[in-house]
């Protein structure tokens, strides 16, 4: 439909442009004002019915790239989230009002080249320009837009909104790793889940990569999200929009929760600190694994299996089941036997929690 439609432009085109010019062109080609074509009423009709001829025979060749073109813009818009389309589309419209008031001074110059040709140009200049800046900031033009909203409203409502839970936004290390997933089942975690298409993309990146390990990292983060959609009582939703002058994944992470006033999810340790430089809310796995984890205290007595040798010598190495290391010392000797321990210090690092005890059968022998 859409190439018989512009066959049916190049026609009319074609025979507009032939009954118009063909004639004057006849002229400037030498031929005599005797010539049928030029001096008779028909010839312009003539010329009409030959731009026509001349233009649907170009049409055969050129139809299919115009119609493989407006297609792919076809199907550029359709994939546009709605706010990009709308913002966008309202940039072009103010470029071109702007444009409209600049050129109409121009168009009162007697040079054609510059009161035709200018104008043209300037248009589609500020038109482009619009369309940018409006499809690029669409974020900070909603929050803009939001903001008189929530002055006007009486402190009953701001309370109700505050009650509302923010959004929380995962970043790929926090999808990779699994756990966010446990933590939803559990609903501790409240409001929607946010997942951003930049994320995704990163995460597709990283599954699709010819390295195995990382092969398997992304894979299982594809496995996490689909788990969460569609098993878990969690709303996990697709946040479709990009800033595209922001390249770093962490950086439009930021940015995002600051438009969204939403909550950043995450493990990674560095994108913890920026969040918190940046005065955005940041939830860490982490931070949440360290503090669930049992609390031990010096004298107390655990059942425990020494698994493998310490750094110093005579140590064993034993865990809890959270994964926490207990060092047991003059442990050796107990290497794949389940023991009595008695804690005997606790130390917190910043890689984690360390246990330090000897056997309670030593500790009986002295």
């Amino acid at each position: 439909m859409l190439k018989r439609f512009v066959q049916l432009f190049f026609i009319i085109a074609g025979g507009t442009a032939g009954y118009l010019y063909i004639p004057r062109l006849m002229e400037l080609l030498g031929f005599s004002g005797d010539t049928w074509i030029v001096s008779t009423p028909t010839g312009p009709y003539v010329g009409l019915v030959i731009g026509a001829i001349i233009l649907f025979v170009l049409s055969l060749w050129l139809a299919d790239y115009i119609v493989n073109f407006f297609t792919w813009i076809e199907e550029s818009l359709i994939k546009l989230p709605v706010a990009d389309l709308l913002f966008g589309s309202l940039g072009i419209i103010i470029g071109l009002i702007i444009a409209y008031f600049l050129t109409s001074p121009i168009q009162a110059i007697e040079l054609k080249i510059v009161s035709q040709v200018f104008p043209i140009f300037l248009s589609i200049l500020l038109a482009y320009f619009g369309f940018q800046v409006g499809f690029k900031r669409r974020d900070e033009f909603l929050s803009l837009f939001a903001l008189p909203r929530r002055e006007k409203r009486r402190p009953v409502q701001e309370e109700a909104e505050k009650g509302v839970p923010k959004p929380k936004i995962l970043d790929t290390s926090v999808i990779i790793d699994g756990r966010i997933a446990d933590i939803c089942q559990t609903a501790f975690l409240e409001g929607s889940i946010l997942i951003p298409q930049f994320v995704l993309e990163e995460l597709q990146h990283i599954a699709d990569s010819s390295d195995t390990l990382k092969r398997n990292r992304g894979r299982r983060g594809l496995d996490i999200l689909n788990r969460m959609q569609k098993d878990l009582p969690v709303s996990v939703e697709i946040y479709e929009g990009d800033f595209e002058d922001i390249q770093e994944v962490d950086s439009k992470l930021v940015k995002l929760a600051k438009v969204l006033n939403g909550i950043v999810v995450t493990n990674d340790f560095n994108l913890n600190k920026v969040c918190e430089f940046q005065h955005v809310q940041v939830l860490n796995i982490n931070d949440l694994a360290n503090a669930v984890k049992p609390v031990v205290l010096p004298g107390e007595e655990l059942h425990v299996q020494v698994i493998k040798d310490g750094k110093e010598q005579n140590q064993g190495v034993a865990y809890l089941d959270d994964g926490t290391m207990i060092v047991v010392e003059e442990g050796k000797t107990y290497m794949g036997k389940t023991i009595e321990v008695i804690i005997t210090s606790v130390l917190q690092t910043s890689a984690g929690r360390m246990i330090f005890a000897k056997p309670k059968l030593l500790e009986k022998a002295l």
